[in-house]
């Protein structure tokens, strides 16, 4: 009897290659639903599941797989006896190759519009019963369960030499499929229902491997990039250049949650409208960031906000890059631009720094992304969301005895805006919607404070300064008023607020206390 082939994809590429080359290899095809009528639409000879079985698809096709002359050929050790008794008993053929890829359900609920019933109805049943069975039976069934596999497997057909290690490697990939299947399943379920409805008691990820990376922080570190799909990072298309790095990736990240504050892609964000920005990070921390009239004119400020940190960083844009954008682009060496979209003149331009990396990522995508932020530690992981509420200006108090101007209260907007996106102990000085100095990192916020005011220095006179955790003692206020600030923004609730409320007044700067810290670690 010739040997049997079960095709049943809902991802048709490559379907019908890999269905003539099984037919060149002496296989009878078995199919069902769309995949039969792809079969029969290219002329090749297939078999119904229905006429395979003696029983038709019913309940609207929910079920049409599920039948022990299905499984029974799927499952049966060939060299077990009393299974070979069994399907001779049973008149059950053996099936030897099962094709399978599921329903898309990822796809589906990743619809704005889709509904509870349709992604309940895109939950396959038949397909991963399939899929587990012949990874369970693959000492004598092989398993496919994408078209990437089509290939390497055709060759190792037509060679005569589909290996056990082959097999073993084909079952372990559809077992990842049907996890990562049921994963986003359950994840959904979980999104669906009320925090009083759905507790959780243990965190399932699913994320394939989007990229396997050169080496992590140090060459001598091994490092895999997983992404969601179709959400975040993992969703842009990197128009030119390099691999992107492990570094690179943590930079990017940094850069896009800070260019967020003022929206992206023309959408606006907390509560406040769309401002053309750009931002550059080194060491996920912002160098420079501003607002302008246009991409152009915010990138070009950006990077004169810190020239000299801005060498090999990274930029993150909200608005379209083009020429103009462009010119400052190449400027300087940069490592990587992420913006929502390149117009193709400034492609052209960039086009002659080879090297430079390019990414587009669209701004559907960016709302897709989880807000779940995750760290590993030793043996777990810690999970938390992020850190992105709007900012609550009702709650925020003046108490020095001088109110801030106008401007004054524009430029602290800015700088808070800016300063959670800073490693704690964190500090900014801006003006103008424009950084002029930050500090970040050190272990007392004095000395972030130093950094950030050193780095402004003449343009500190007018600034403004932000603090993502109170201030423990009124140095870093005494030092601010040296450098020419005007006035201060900080969450308060020091025992020792006092002391830097006094020294505002005393020096005539004005001091709003926010109520919320901001602390990045």
């Amino acid at each position: 009897m010739a040997p049997t082939a079960l095709l049943s994809v809902s991802n048709k590429d490559g379907l019908v290659p890999l269905a003539e080359g099984l037919l060149a290899a002496g296989y009878q095809l078995i199919s069902s639903g769309g995949t039969a009528a792809a079969l029969a639409a290219a002329g090749l000879p297939v078999t119904k599941v229905a006429e395979h079985t003696g029983a038709p698809e019913i309940l609207g096709g929910r079920v049409k797989t599920l039948h022990p002359r299905i499984h029974g050929g799927i499952l049966a050790k060939r060299s077990e006896p009393s299974h070979q008794a069994d399907l001779e008993a049973q008149g059950i053929a053996t099936i030897d190759v099962v094709v399978v890829n599921l329903y898309p359900f990822r796809e589906t609920i990743a619809r704005p519009d889709v509904s509870w019933d349709l992604a309940i109805e895109n939950i396959d049943i038949g397909g991963p019963a399939m899929v587990r069975a012949a990874a369970k039976n693959h000492a004598d069934v092989a398993v496919l369960t994408s078209p990437c596999q089509y290939p390497a497997f055709m060759e190792a057909l037509a060679a005569g030499a589909l290996s056990s290690a082959l097999r073993r490697q084909l079952a372990l990939e559809a077992y990842s499929h049907t996890a990562e299947y049921d994963t986003a399943i359950s994840a959904w379920l979980a999104s669906q229902l009320s925090q009083e409805e759905a507790t959780a008691e243990q965190l399932t990820l699913n994320l394939p491997a989007r990229q396997s990376l050169r080496y992590g922080e140090n060459p001598h570190q091994s490092a895999t990039w997983y992404a969601q799909p179709g959400a975040g990072l993992g969703a842009s298309e990197q128009l030119q250049g390099k691999e992107l790095s492990y570094n690179n990736i943590l930079d990017l990240e940094a850069a896009l949650a800070t260019v967020r504050e003022f929206g992206y892609g023309g959408q606006p964000a907390g509560g406040n409208p769309f401002q053309p920005a750009a931002v550059v990070v080194k060491h996920t921390n912002p160098c420079g960031v501003a607002t302008g009239s246009g991409s152009a004119n915010a990138l070009e400020r950006a990077l004169d906000a810190d020239r000299v940190s801005a060498f090999g960083g990274i930029v993150a844009i909200n608005g379209p890059v083009d020429a103009a954008t462009a010119g400052h682009i190449t400027s300087l060496f940069l490592e990587c631009v992420v913006a929502p979209a390149f117009e193709p003149q400034a492609r052209e331009l960039l086009a002659a720094k080879a090297n430079l990396r390019l990414l587009e990522l669209a701004p559907a995508a960016v709302e897709r992304a989880s807000r779940q932020q995750l760290r590993s530690v030793l043996g777990g992981v810690l999970v938390q969301e992020l850190d992105d509420q709007p900012v609550d200006e009702t709650a925020w108090q003046v108490m020095s005895k001088r109110q801030p101007t106008g401007q004054e209260l524009e430029d602290l907007r800015f700088a808070w805006r800016l300063v959670r996106h800073v490693r704690s102990n964190a500090i900014t000085v801006a003006k103008g919607g424009q950084s002029l100095g930050i500090g970040a990192g050190q272990m007392n916020r004095v000395g972030s404070a130093r950094i950030a005011l050193e780095t402004a220095a003449a343009k500190a006179k007018g600034a403004v300064l932000a603090s993502d955790g109170f201030f423990p003692f009124d140095d870093t206020v005494r030092l601010a008023a040296q450098y020419g600030i005007t006035a201060v923004i900080q969450p308060g609730g020091s025992v020792r607020d006092a002391d830097s409320i006094a020294a505002c007044d005393e020096l005539g700067l004005a001091m709003v206390v926010t109520g919320r810290r901001h602390f990045l670690h």
